[in-house]
């Protein structure tokens, strides 16, 4: 099973444009990248003071805190995709506001470990429903904000998404703490 679970088994017709940049950065494994960006998050961000996890390098930009919210919540959206799909969805899944969802979960008030029990909570959780899923489940299709998407796409996009913004972290906000 874990063998359909490879960005190499993704085709271009299989998600948005959109999100090609997201499954460049993935290892073909896509466990392994799921396993290492959870590790990665965990070792950048344990470490901070809530001074610093509340830092937003310029005026109107998200505090860590926001970008980690904002990890946690398109992983939630992505991985109800997956599993909408997987299931046999018909319907179209809508898309969402990703500016509005931070402005309305007010991820400042909590702590930086709340944040991260629940990123790791949802990404040990997420791991064992894409292990779940058989080859069919994972090549099945369906619309989700108005875009053909995979499964397994969706699985790919939860990563690369993640450590798309591992990268942002590491070069606009982390060397400036």
């Amino acid at each position: 099973m874990q063998s359909a679970l490879r960005t190499s088994n993704i085709r271009i017709t299989d998600w948005g444009q959109q999100y090609h940049h997201y499954v460049q950065l993935l290892d073909d494994d896509l466990l392994l990248s799921l396993h290492r960006n959870q590790e990665e998050i965990n070792r950048l961000l344990e470490p901070l003071t809530e001074a610093q996890a509340s830092y937003a390098y310029a005026p109107g930009k998200w505090s860590i805190k926001e970008v980690l919210g904002h990890i946690v919540d398109a992983e939630r959206v992505m991985s109800y995709r997956a599993m909408s799909l997987a299931r046999g969805e018909k319907q179209s899944l809508p898309g969402f506001d990703e500016n509005e969802y931070v402005r309305q979960a007010h991820f400042s008030r909590r702590s930086m470990r709340s944040l991260l029990d629940e990123f790791n909570h949802l990404r040990n959780a997420n791991i064992v429903l894409f292990e779940s899923f058989d080859e069919t489940a994972l090549a099945r299709k369906g619309i989700a904000n108005g875009i053909e998407v995979s499964v397994l796409a969706l699985c790919a996009i939860v990563a690369g998404h993640a450590i798309h913004h591992v990268h942002v972290l590491k070069e606009k906000y982390l060397p400036f703490l």
